[in-house]
């Protein structure tokens, strides 16, 4: 199935449809929906590189008029990111196909499913600059397309209607971190000193490249060889380009590497050990 691009473009509607020509705004009477329990990528941060798309999960309870409709093939509901103002989106993210619902309760009057769908997070298609890195909001929408593509008798007409309510539920964004060690002389005599260098990178989705991230705090770990626990050796600030050095005594063989916690805005990282044999001299 086609991804549901049906934001607040009217192109959207017409990509789902399959229809070319301009669509009207159809003044219709709003459905009484309700979405509720809204959780995003089940709760934590959407952390995108430059290539890899991202699929993120979605499930929230949907309650809807008994009597209303959903085919997915003129009708829509589901759940959108966005971030700015309701009515003005910055940027906005549609799932990628209809959800799956299954009914939990009914009333005479009302239907109440749990439902799940998809968001693929493109860093190409869905983010186009550094400030995406930010806080999102999830919604709800519900979309319909009216359609009488019959011109036998002179005359056709596309009708489109958009309802969205927002406010569903905040989630992060944020752009990927690359983050390196390297642990040298190897070997070294005990007691003698061995420089870590590294570098802190991350994502820059407009260029589709990693870039340095200068002026941050990382931890050096270290973790001898037979153990499995890394230990905290010494803060270190990421420099020009993201760059990492820092000395440390050369005391038993083991692994170094960084730990970056992360921020508002790029995710945490840690980098591969690098191993060091340390001799008795």
């Amino acid at each position: 199935m086609r991804k549901l691009a049906i934001g607040a473009a009217l192109s959207g509607a017409l990509a789902l449809t399959g229809l070319t020509a301009p669509l009207a705004s159809a003044a219709t009477t709003s459905p009484d929906l309700v979405f509720s329990d809204v959780t995003v990528n089940k709760g934590k941060a959407i952390v995108v590189g430059t290539t890899a798309a991202v699929k993120v999960p979605v499930t929230y309870t949907l309650t809807r008029p008994s009597d209303l409709v959903i085919d997915y093939k003129t009708t829509f509901v589901g759940v959108l990111l966005y971030r700015g103002k309701l009515s003005d989106m910055t940027n906005s993210i549609d799932p990628d196909a209809a959800p799956t619902c299954t009914t939990t309760a009914t009333t005479d009057t009302t239907v109440t499913e749990a439902c799940t769908e998809t968001i693929t997070v493109d860093p190409w298609d869905s983010l186009h600059a550094s400030a995406d890195a930010t806080t999102w909001k999830a919604g709800g929408f519900y979309s319909h397309v009216d359609e009488d593509s019959d011109d036998s008798d002179g005359h056709v007409s596309y009708g489109y209607g958009y309802d969205i309510w927002g406010n569903l539920g905040t989630l992060q964004i944020k752009r990927a971190a690359r983050l390196t060690a390297d642990a040298s002389p190897e070997p070294v005599v005990k007691g003698k000193t061995l420089t870590v260098k590294g570098a802190l990178t991350r994502a820059r989705w407009a260029t589709g490249r990693y870039e340095g991230y200068a002026d941050q705090s990382v931890t050096l770990q270290f973790r001898p060889v037979g153990s499995t626990t890394y230990t905290t050796v010494k803060t270190v600030m990421s420099g020009s380009g993201g760059a990492l050095s820092t000395t440390v005594k050369a005391t038993k063989s083991g692994y170094f590497r960084y730990q970056f916690a992360g921020t508002a805005t790029t995710g945490a990282k840690t980098s591969t050990g690098d191993y060091v044999k340390v001799d008795a001299g």
